[in-house]
Order: C-alpha cells, then structure tokens, then sequence
C-alpha cells in the first residue's frame, strides 16, 4: 500500500501519456476497453479508462472486490489472462463479469523498482476470446512501459526532494559563514548584503566561499573583515569558517592587519586540502574627528571611500593572496574617516557582475566594472549605509537581471554625520579622485 501512495497517482486526473499506451492497447489487441489501475487496500483506481467515459477521478474507480486487478496482486507479478470470464472456474462467480460485461480480461502487473505490484494495466473484451502471443506480448511490452514512467516519476521527486534538501542545507551552511546580525558600533552605521551564485551559474547548488565579519578586537578598538575563498562546496566552506573564526581570535591580541592576515596565512597553508583566499582587513576606532583605521588588502579588491560631499575613493595597497605562498607582501595602509564618510568592502562579485544568458547580445558582454560600482557608490551621498547597500544591490540586479554570476557580499560602515559639510567647488562629486 505504501508503495502504491508513493506513485502519487492515486485520485490524479487522465494524463495523456497513459491514455496514450491504453489506447494503443485497445487498438492492437481489438478489444474496446483499456485500463492502467492502481489497487488499494479499498478499491481499483483507474488512472486510464479508454472505452469508458468518465472523467472526475472521483468516479473512475471500483471497489477492490468487484475488480479482476487483486488476482494480479494474488500472483505476485505473473500476468492473469482469461478467455472467457463467465466459464472460467476462477471467475464465473466474480460479481465484476455481469455488471462490467467482462467476456475476456487479459492484463499485466504494473510493477516498482522493488517488484511490488501496483496494479495493472490490462484490456477487457465484451467478447469471450483466445488471446494470441502478439496480443500478449504487447499487453507485456505496454505494462513494463507503463512501469517505467511510474518509476521515473517518483526518480524524478524524488531527485526534486534530494536537489531541495541539497539547497537547504548549503543555506543552513551559507547562513553560518556570516553574522547573523551586525555588530551595533557607537558612532556608526553598518549594513551588509549577500547574493550567492544563481543555480544556472553553477554546476550544483553549492555554499559559496564568501564571508564577512564585524566585531570588537580590544577596548574601544573594531575590526571588519571579507574575505573570498576560491571555489565552492564543503571545502569552501570549511576555509571560509576557518578563516573567519581564526580572524577573530587572533585579534583579541594587538597586531596590524598584515601580522594578523599573515598568522591567517600560516593557518591556511597547514590545511590538507589548500584553498586560497581573497582578504580585506580593516582594524578602526571612533576618534572626535570621525573614525581613524589601518586596511590590509591580500589579493582583495580595494576598498572604496564615500566621502560626505559624495566624491568615491579607492583604499588599501594591492597584497599577496592568501593560501598559496608562505612568504607574503602586505601593506598596512592607514584611512580616516569624517562624520557622513562610509567605507564599502564587497567582493568580486559586485565588479564582475554580467547580464543574465540569453539577454540581448549588445549587453552580453557588458561588465559591471569598477568604475561603476564607483559611480554607483558616489550617487548614495545622501545615503545612510542601509540605503546605501540597498541601493547597490538594486543597481546589481538591474545590471544583472537577477541573475549573479558569482557570490556577491557588500558592507559599508558609515560614520554618523555632523554638521553639514561645507560645498565643493565642483559642480559634480569626483568619482575615484
């Protein structure tokens, strides 16, 4: 019975694959009527009904008693063929042949892929009759076809199910790379977002190797860090855990950026399976003038400064990626940051943002680039970093159709604005100046 319910076909509307095999039953054997039943602890149901008019699934069935499919059931997968229903010893009693006008039955069990029977698939004549071998062996043939689109149907659920549980559990791994909220800074604002990969841009549904983290080193000190490990899957992950986790750690005790993010090299390179990774770090603390900082960047994008007025600069010295050399060459590069500036760190995603597939051919090459993710940060000017990471993430998906090519996570920390800042002499804001 449970087999039977795993079918999903009980109490189903007519399909036209199966009418299809029926019909080409009835027609080759001659006969006009043509069944495909499931058979339940209760009753027959017919999924197909050539010959008999019926079409609410409510009315396309009989109780099991009064159906010849339970003597397949009984044979456990050997055919039952009769050639005349009123004399035959196995059912002239049968209460089905008079009311169902049954001369001659012939039907084959439709089997699942542990030989449990079904039901069947079979064709009645009204007409006592000598089934011939080719009527025979087309009944067999039509069940086993029968058969095997019940089985891929449930494959194919149960493939949606495993593809289902596959995603949920790379956003249940996803979801642990990152914070579940922000930690909140006095003096500042902070927001962030993560896009991961759309499924056609990968090859599975994977947890990608993106991470970001804000969080208090020491005293009134902080730190953000993002990173990018190459590749995806459980390994990705397992790296991006390790590196977010050893960041944090490491930064409990004084250090720059490039003596923490060479320990995390150290950490990396002792891995059985090596990954590299792509880092920005950038340790600060609130001062009366604003935000003062030092930014290290290991094979990472720079990072980019709005300015309160709205003009876009790029921050940190290009570095050695993580993961690969045990001999590195970092920078420390230091920043400040005025009441309204903001401080954006974001992953390759944001700058190699392409159209989705099939769009039209003058924008399938068409790049979201550095510079327009510049131009995009300077027209938040007036933004707090919220607004800010809502309005780049909608400019992404405008450039991209909602379709990301790569993971894509943005952070912005903005300083609370003061008085308002004094105008510039140009009549736009300078973009990357």
């Amino acid at each position: 019975m449970a087999a039977v319910r795993a079918t999903g076909l009980l109490d189903t509307g007519a399909e036209e694959v199966f009418d299809d095999l029926a019909s080409l039953a009835a027609r080759i054997t001659g006969t006009g009527r043509a069944f495909v039943t499931l058979v339940d602890a209760d009753r027959s149901f017919w999924k197909s009904c050539v010959g008999v008019d019926l079409d609410k699934p409510a009315d396309r069935e009989s109780p099991v008693e009064q159906s010849f499919c339970y003597f397949l059931v009984e044979a456990g997968g050997a055919p039952f063929v009769v050639d005349d229903a009123a004399t035959d010893p196995r059912t002239a009693a049968h209460p089905a042949v008079g009311p169902m006008n049954i001369g001659a039955w012939a039907g084959y069990p439709l089997l699942d892929d542990q030989g449990h029977v079904l039901g069947s698939f079979c064709v009645i004549d009204d007409s006592p009759r000598s089934w011939s071998a080719a009527d025979l062996t087309t009944l067999a043939t039509l069940a086993r076809s029968v058969s095997a689109e019940m089985r891929m149907r449930q494959m194919l659920t149960a493939a949606q199910e495993a593809h289902q549980k596959s995603a949920d559990l790379a956003h249940t791994l996803q979801a642990g790379l990152l914070p579940s909220a922000l930690r909140a800074i006095p003096g500042m604002e902070a927001a962030a977002s993560y896009l991961p990969a759309s499924l056609s841009a990968r090859t599975d549904i994977e947890v990608g190797g993106d991470f970001y983290d804000l969080f208090r080193t020491h005293g009134d000190n902080y730190a953000a860090v993002m990173g990018d490990v190459c590749g995806k899957g459980v390994q990705a992950a397992q790296v991006s855990s390790m590196a977010r986790y050893t960041v944090r750690a490491d930064a409990a005790d004084t250090g720059t950026p490039v003596e923490l993010l060479t320990r995390l090299n150290a950490a990396m390179l002792a891995q059985s399976a090596p990954r590299f990774l792509t880092a920005v770090y950038a340790a600060f603390h609130l001062t009366p003038a604003g935000a003062a900082g030092t930014i290290t960047l290991a094979g990472h994008p720079p990072a980019l400064i709005r300015r309160a007025d709205g003009s876009v600069q790029e921050l940190g010295t290009p570095g050695t990626l993580l993961g690969i050399l045990g001999r590195l060459h970092l920078s420390d590069t230091p920043f400040q940051l005025a009441p309204g500036d903001l401080l954006l760190l974001y992953t390759d995603g944001a700058i190699e943002a392409r159209p989705r597939p099939g769009t039209d051919p003058q924008d399938a090459g068409a790049v979201f680039g550095e510079t327009d993710l510049a131009q995009a940060l300077a027209a938040t000017h007036t933004m707090d970093a919220t607004a800010t990471i809502d309005h780049l993430t909608g400019v992404l998906h405008a450039h991209h159709h909602g379709w990301a090519s790569d993971d894509t996570a943005l952070l912005a920390l903005r300083v609370h604005p003061g008085p308002p800042t004094a105008p510039r002499t140009s009549a736009a804001p300078d973009v990357l100046g």
